[in-house]
């Protein structure tokens, strides 16, 4: 039998002072930290495409939409969970932290193997109760598949996943930006 360790606990100013000199990211739930792995060429152009797509649009500009890559954490009920969206956009102007963002209006997660059930369980059910989130995209990394979900008018989430041919219509605020599989998916040769 192995012997038993005491179980870490980190409150949230140790976990945010830790992240400032480590070199490794972490994403931080209920007290614990769990290491960030590194992501694979298709992970990397996946993201990259959606960040291009979302960053490329007028309305980015015009109305101080913020689109982050992978390293702008996101801050969830009041500091319990630190994650790491693979892209968020965040068009309030008043969520202005240097290290974290909490009033995010769309985030994806691309998804791997080893990711996709705290995608789509963990992340999900956290991301679902943020009020000012209206698009969330499972975007997988080894075949062209994205499931996306949409807050309607009514706040109710719904779900479905974008075909080839559709567009996905992306408006936050002034915001207005159109995703498609091709351009989520450009230049990526799955093995």
């Amino acid at each position: 039998m192995s012997a038993l360790e005491k179980f870490l606990y980190f409150s949230e100013a140790q976990y945010l002072e830790f992240e400032k000199t480590t070199s490794i990211r972490h994403e931080y739930v209920n007290g614990s930290i769990h290491a960030m792995a590194g992501a694979n060429e298709q992970h990397n152009l996946i993201t990259g495409n959606i960040f291009f797509a979302l960053r490329a649009s007028a309305g980015a500009k015009k109305n101080g939409c913020r689109v982050f890559a992978s390293d702008m954490k996101f801050r969830a009920l009041t500091g319990d969970f630190y994650y790491f969206p693979d892209v968020m956009m965040v068009c309030d102007q008043e969520d202005s932290a240097a290290y974290y963002k909490e009033k995010p209006c769309f985030i994806a997660e691309v998804s791997s193997v080893s990711t996709a059930s705290i995608d789509r369980r963990e992340k999900w059910l956290t991301y679902s109760h943020v009020p000012s989130l209206r698009y969330y995209l499972l975007v997988d990394a080894n075949q062209r598949q994205v499931e996306y979900y949409v807050k309607d008018a009514q706040n109710q989430w719904q779900t479905a996943f974008l075909e080839e041919g559709e567009t996905l219509d992306i408006d936050c605020e002034n915001y207005h930006a159109v995703l498609d599989i091709n351009m989520i998916y450009a230049d990526v040769i799955f093995a």
